[in-house]
This record gives structure tokens, sequence and C-alpha cells, in this order.
């Protein structure tokens, strides 16, 4: 029997020990506002799960999770079909494949808050090149301010804009693995295109399609920056995502057991979520 070397546990042990520092004195210091009410002065009474319950009986919360949820089915049944289809259009080999790797990845370099500041003013009716020309020159009504439904093709257009890169650069690194004898061989058999797409470059393409799901879904379900800067969870609050609406409580009003309370459920979906897409796509994997 193969005797197993251990000693690789050494290197990430530090980071595993960093990571979990960070990670869990935060987590705590929430799980302790969740269950206790505070009048500041750092005296606390103990409240048990009553802001839990509050919470899941909230109007309030379940209006921003289907806001929420609704993004993120918006996102994902675009950006993956998108992102497959501009991998199998790039090109495998020759002089065009940097100028597309880098092009694809210039907009994921961009930090998130000039994303969402960068679009305000792009889309803006006045002063915006988009807004400007959609208005005044194709006669089109379009304020992202005052129109719901402006809004939130604004901010899906802008997310689909800064992460389908994402799922293009996973798909296209699963694509340029498929050795070149599967292709010669599909076409002695005279197989069709879409044959080819469906017996050999999807089953090779499984496994970052999976990655780029989950990364896809945890990043879409938690945004915060992009459509805050952009937006600020208006016209009203038709464009307050779950996470917009958790800093209003948190910060703009200082409930931090509700807030507190409403992080871990936050956390508790996402995480079963999360979990979910990675047992459906997996599930027929051979073990």
């Amino acid at each position: 029997m193969r005797k197993v070397n251990q000693k690789g546990w050494l290197f990430v042990l530090p980071v595993v020990i960093l990571v979990a520092f960070n990670a869990l004195i935060p987590m705590m210091t929430v799980v302790n506002y969740s269950v206790q009410e505070t009048f500041g002065d750092n005296v606390f009474f103990w409240h048990g799960l009553g802001w839990f319950e509050d919470i899941l009986k909230s109007d309030r919360f379940q209006a921003a999770l289907g806001r929420q949820a609704f993004f993120t089915f918006l996102i994902l049944i675009i950006e993956v079909p998108l992102g497959v289809i501009i991998a199998l259009s790039m090109p495998r080999k020759g002089f065009w494949v940097p100028v597309c790797l880098v092009t694809m990845a210039l907009p994921m370099l961009i930090p998130w808050n000039v994303v969402g500041a960068m679009w305000n003013i792009f889309t803006l009716p006045d002063i915006g090149l988009l807004g400007y020309f959609l208005n005044h020159v194709l006669g089109v009504t379009y304020d992202m301010t005052q129109n719901p439904t402006a809004a939130w093709i604004t901010i899906i257009t802008m997310d689909v804009w800064h992460w389908t890169s994402l799922v293009v650069l996973l798909c296209y690194a699963g694509l340029v693995s498929i050795p070149d004898a599967y292709y010669q061989a599909a076409k002695i058999d005279g197989a069709s295109n879409w044959a080819v797409f469906r017996y050999i470059q999807l089953p090779k393409m499984k496994q970052v399609l999976t990655i780029a799901v989950l990364l896809r879904f945890m990043d879409s379900f938690n945004v915060y920056t992009e459509p805050f800067v952009l937006t600020g969870g208006g016209p009203g609050n038709s464009t307050t995502l779950l996470s917009i609406d958790l800093v209003k409580i948190a910060l703009g009003q200082f409930d931090l057991g509700p807030a507190a309370a409403m992080s871990l459920i936050y956390f508790a979906i996402t995480l079963f979520a999360s979990w979910l897409f990675y047992t459906l796509m997996t599930r027929h994997d051979v073990k």
C-alpha cells in the first residue's frame, strides 16, 4: 500500500489558521448580536431567537430576498450560456488568442465601485453617452433613476458586462484542454457541430462549468457594491437587493440584532444553495 505524504499540509496550515482566525471572530460576534438586544454602552439583553423569527416573517425581508433571487436567476441564465458561446467562438491558436484573452480579462480588472460609478455616469439620461443616445437620438424613454424596469435592465447589463468574462475564461480553459484526436475522430465519423459540442466539448467543460456556476451564483447572490453605487437600491426599493437591505438595517438604522440575524440567514441560504448546485451538477460523476 502506497504511503500518503502529509507534509503538504504544513504549507497550507498557516493560511488555514489565518483564514479561520479572520472568519471565526467576526462570525462569533455576529452570532452574539443575533441573540441579544442592545441599547448602547455595550449593555446587552438576551433576546433568544426572536430576531430570527421577526426577520423570517418580515415582508421587507421576503421582498428583498425575492429581488435577490430574481437577480441571481437572470444572471445565471444569461451569463453561463453567453460565456459558453463566446468561449466556443474564440480561436484556439494563433495571434488572436492572447488578444482575445486579454480583452476578456479587462472588465474583471476594474474595481467594483468604479464599475458602478462608470455605468451610473454612462447611463444618466442627460449627460451619459448611452442615456443621451437612447433618449435624444433614438427617442426611447430611458431613465434608470425614475423607471424601475430601466434600473433593472441597467444593473443586469452591467453585471453581464463585468462578469461574463469569468465564465468565458473558465470555459475556454476547458476547451483548450481537449486533445485534437477527439475532433479528428469526430470528423472521421461525420459528426455534426452539435454532436461535437454535446458529446466532446460539453463533457470536458463540465468541471469548469460547475465552478463557473458556483462562483457566479455566490457572487451574484451576495453582490452589493455595483448595484448600490449604480442605483442605491432605487428608484424606491425596486432594486434593493438583500445585500443592500442588510447594510441599510445594520448601518442606516443601526439595528444590530436584526442585522446580525439577517446576515446569518443570508449566509445559511447561500451555503445551502451552493451545496445544492454542486450536488445536482456532480451527482452523475463517476466516483
